[in-house]
This record gives C-alpha cells, sequence and structure tokens, in this order.
C-alpha cells in the first residue's frame, strides 16, 4: 500500500522537522473528521442492509471509497460512556459512571488531566473543533442547591474547552434532556426565557426551560452549517494547520423531527431522520470534495450505540425494515443489537477504497490509532483500553491484526466480553431493556423477566449464532473460565492494553461486579 507507506515515511520526516522547529510540519498529516450519529442501527444504512427501507447513498458513497466494518462496537449500549470511551481511550466503567448516563445539568465526566483525543492531537499542532451533542456533563455555575437551578450567564468548565478542544458549539446532552440552550465554547448563547411540557414519542422530549432561539427541528441543520462553516474556515486559515472535527450529532435519537425535504421520503418518520442525517453527511463530503480536502482527510462515521426502540420497532417491522440486521437486543443491551454498529472510514491519500472488514474493534480504538497516526506515544495513564487500529488499515502490514478481547457494558451496568467468536455475557439478561430483563423500556411491549431461575453466565457462538439464539456455557466451562479470568485481569489491573497495572484508578466495588465470575485459581486475586 504504497500511500500509507509515503505517509508513515513523511510523518517520521516531519518528527525530525519538528525538533528544529519546535513543531512537526502540518501538511504531511490528515485532517481528521468523526462524525458520531445518535442511535442509529446497523441496519439503517442501506450498505449495510440491502433489504432497508430507505436508502442512503451517501453513507454508501462514503463505505465505496474507503472500509466498511461489519463488527465495530460501542464502548457501551447507551451514549455517555460510549462518548467517554471514544475521547479518552478509556472504558468509563473504569470511572464515576457505573451505570445510565448524564443528563444536561450533570457535572463534568471526564476527569481534569485526562488525555482526550482533542488535547493529543492539538499537542501535535491540530486544530480542534467540537460542533454537536457534548453528552459528557458540564461543570454549570450554580444559584443554589438544585441541579436545574443554574446562573446561564455565568461560563461554565469542564467542558469541551477544558478536554483539548479550541472550540465548542452544540448543545449539553440529548436533544430531549433540558436545558434547550445552544452553547457556544464555555458559555450559553442565549438564556432561556420560556418553557416546554413533556412530549411523547416520536417527538418526545423531556420538560425545561428553551431559549427563544432554540428550535429542536432546527438542530441538526444548524450543527451541520456551523460544521461546514468550520472546515471552510480551517481552509482558509493562514496557519494551515491541520483540523480535527468532531461532530457527534442529535439524530436520529428522539426527538425525531425530520425537516424538508426529507420529511415523508421514507415510509417511517424514523426512515426520514435516517435520509437527513445520510443527505447532511453528502453536504459535508461535497464541502470536502470543493475544498479540495477530501483527499487528506480522515472521515470516520459511526454511531454512539445501536438503534432505539423509541423509534417505533413494530412500526419498522410492519415494512419488513430491521435495524438491527438480525442482531438481537436494542440500546441498552449487551446483546450485539445495543453495541454493535456501522463504522465507516474513509482516507483516500492513506488507505484503500471498497474494504469490508470483519475484524472486531471499538471505537474505544480512536485515541490509539490517533497516536500512531501523528507518531505519538500514549502515557502510561492514558488510552488504557485503546487499541490502534492502523496495522489493520494497511493489508501489507494487517494480515496477523487480531484485537485483544472487547469489554462491553449495558445500561444497567452489566459486563460482557468478546474474544475473537466466542461472547461471554455475565449476566442471565439482557443486561438493559429488551427481553430478559426485569426492568424492559417502555416502549417494547414485554413483560419483566425473574432472572432468579436463568443460567448466571450466557455464552455465544458469533461465529455460528450471530443472533446470540444458543447458550453454549454448559458445553464450554474452560472458554466460560477463560473469559472471566480475562475480565476479572482487566477490572483489577486498570487496563486491557500493554502497560504497567493502573491498580489505583481500577472500577473497584460496586454492586454489579457481585456477578463478576468467582473463577479464582490459586493464584487468583479476588475482586472483593
Amino acid at each position: 500500500m504504497p500511500h500509507f507507506r509515503l505517509f508513515r515515511a513523511l510523518v517520521s520526516l516531519a518528527l525530525l522537522a519538528g525538533a528544529f522547529v519546535g513543531r512537526v510540519v502540518a501538511a504531511d498529516r490528515p485532517n481528521i473528521v468523526v462524525i458520531l450519529a445518535d442511535d442509529l442501527g446497523l441496519g439503517d444504512l442501506s450498505c449495510y442492509n440491502s433489504a432497508s427501507a430507505w436508502r442512503t447513498p451517501n453513507l454508501d458513497r462514503l463505505a465505496r471509497q474507503g472500509w466498511r466494518f461489519t463488527d465495530a462496537h460501542s464502548a457501551s449500549g447507551l451514549c455517555t460512556p460510549s462518548r467517554y470511551a471514544l475521547l479518552t481511550g478509556r472504558y468509563a466503567w473504569r470511572g464515576a459512571l457505573k451505570r445510565s448516563v448524564l443528563f444536561g445539568y450533570d457535572a463534568s465526566l471526564i476527569e481534569p488531566g485526562r488525555l482526550t483525543v482533542a488535547q493529543l492531537l492539538r499537542e501535535r499542532g491540530y486544530a480542534t473543533a467540537v460542533i454537536g451533542k457534548w453528552h459528557l456533563g458540564l461543570d454549570w455555575v450554580r444559584r443554589g442547591s438544585e441541579a436545574h437551578d443554574v446562573d446561564f450567564s455565568r461560563p461554565f468548565g469542564g467542558g469541551p474547552l477544558a478536554h483539548g478542544f479550541d472550540r465548542f458549539f452544540g448543545i449539553s446532552a440529548s436533544l430531549d434532556m433540558p436545558p434547550y440552550v445552544w452553547l457556544r465554547d464555555d458559555r450559553v448563547a442565549t438564556p432561556p426565557t420560556g418553557g416546554v411540557e413533556d412530549s411523547l414519542p416520536p417527538k418526545l422530549w423531556r420538560a425545561g426551560p428553551i431559549a427563544e432561539d432554540f428550535r429542536m427541528e432546527d438542530v441538526n441543520r444548524r450543527l451541520f452549517d456551523a460544521a461546514v462553516e468550520y472546515i471552510a474556515e480551517r481552509a482558509d486559515a493562514a496557519d494551515r494547520r491541520p483540523f480535527f472535527l468532531y461532530l457527534p450529532l442529535a439524530a436520529p435519537h428522539t426527538p425525531i423531527l425530520p425537516r424538508a425535504p426529507f420529511a415523508g421520503s421514507t415510509p417511517t418518520e424514523y426512515g426520514d431522520f435516517v435520509a437527513e442525517v445520510d443527505g447532511d453527511v453528502g453536504r459535508l463530503l461535497a464541502t470536502l470534495d470543493r475544498l479540495q480536502l477530501a483527499a487528506n482527510t480522515l472521515v470516520i462515521f459511526a454511531s454512539d450505540n445501536g438503534f432505539a426502540p423509541p423509534a417505533d420497532v413494530a412500526a419498522h417491522r410492519r415494512i419488513g425494515h430491521d435495524p438491527g440486521m438480525g442482531l438481537r437486543g436494542y440500546k441498552s443491551d449487551l446483546y450485539e443489537g445495543g453495541h454493535r454498529i456501522p463504522l465507516l472510514v474513509r482516507w483516500p491519500a492513506g488507505i484503500s477504497a471498497g474494504e469490508r472488514c470483519d475484524e472486531p474493534v471499538g471505537l474505544v480504538d480512536l485515541l490509539a490509532t490517533c497516536a500512531e497516526l501523528v507518531g505519538a506515544t500514549l502515557p502510561d495513564d492514558a488510552g488504557e483500553d485503546s487499541v490502534s487500529l492502523l496495522p489493520l488499515l494497511d493489508r501489507e502490514r494487517g494480515r496477523d491484526f487480531r484485537r485483544p478481547p472487547l469489554v462491553h457494558h449495558s445500561g444497567e451496568g452489566r459486563f460482557a466480553i468478546r474474544d475473537g467468536r466466542w461472547k461471554l455475557l455475565l449476566w442471565p439478561g439482557s443486561g438493559g431493556w429488551s427481553a430478559p430483563t426485569p426492568r424492559p423500556s417502555r416502549w417494547l411491549d414485554i413483560a419483566p423477566t425473574d432472572l432468579a431461575g436463568l443460567p448466571k453466565y450466557q455464552l455465544f457462538d458469533l461465529e455460528t449464532d450471530r443472533a446470540e439464539q444458543v447458550n453454549v456455557a454448559d458445553r464450554h466451562p474452560d472458554i466460560v473460565q477463560r473469559l472471566g479470568r480475562t475480565l476479572r485481569e482487566y477490572v483489577l489491573r486498570g487496563r486491557s492494553t500493554p502497560g504497567p497495572d493502573r491498580a489505583e484508578a481500577r472500577a473497584a466495588d460496586w454492586p454489579e461486579l457481585e456477578w463478576m465470575p468467582d473463577f479464582a485459581g490459586e493464584n487468583s486475586p479476588q475482586l472483593r
């Protein structure tokens, strides 16, 4: 792969030059654009699902011009922990968030001083911006003891500017979570003066304050408008620095509010919203083409977790559309439908086109991949769960690439571990909203399940049972033991990658660990 080898040689030369001029020469590094959809199912893209009820021509083009990953995973079945892992290269359960998600008034989740993708790239000369849904907490200035009693006239801390980004424009959390205000850098652009009441699906938002310049129907358009504007600005910038643009969308998550001309373009409102995402991605790709930036821009498109039940599972079944592509479960689950996601990667100057990759990979791998891309070495206290995918993307070097086991985590805080064809769930149910669960999603027509009579562990052979229908734990106790010990080691060491133990930062004791396997050999440490 000549482009890839040439790029790495240029990076090496640039690093040598940087020792003399104080920074790496910018021209030899790619721009990086990460587009993160919200609650988009694997089967919602026609490049994955030929039987889809709608087409996604722009995302299909991205797949044709780059790599399409069929076994890619978010770090959690929910959005906040997935985003934490994407930016930090570390599973969120190692820190303060053991289950569920943050809300719009919650405090910053990323620890002060923790290395993020943005900080790493900024230290290597990149301009950095996040445009979109942050959902990792902000340190609001409060006027009283109530979480929502915020002084919107004061700057907030702990946001993107505290974690390596030069610029921020977007919203604090999901589009169905107050406060409904635009955020710019470290301030609220326009304080709220009104309020909205609770709404049911497909709109589905929670009551809260809203600013007069905030219209939910316009949020995704404004995010892409700002992204296109930022790319054009960087193209004309005198400093010619490469840029890192993180674009976490608010769609197709609820509220499902497709705008014209996409409204009515598919059989369902959710499909219209997916079509809107695809159309806006096309607008961004066209901007890169027009500004002659496409060749040396690494574009990554993914979703933060699987398809969400509020998007009306029953309606899609009636028209033969399966957002999960036959996978079991939904958003929040340990089952594949909760965290197996679309992942498209395009970089014309660096990787080949039209490739399909069936290797298991994770969004947690972004930090290590970017580090190798720019010739950086991660410190011991960063990216503890991140693995560089560059050897995989280089076909000549990637034949023996095999990622170490991935850890999956659910909305209830339950664990699973994946190694090659084998996946072990350390819980008798879904760990999330789908059956079997004692707490089903109110959007699913299923009854609560008493898990007491179910097998303690679930082992699936994904090579022969992609839909996770047959629990083979009793047939392969050796694999259950091996994967259980591996997960135990990952928790106790504070990392899942080579390097010194980070035991002081490990997730030590919380109720979910009651289901951690007690497969202790004579030299195995106990969790409690």
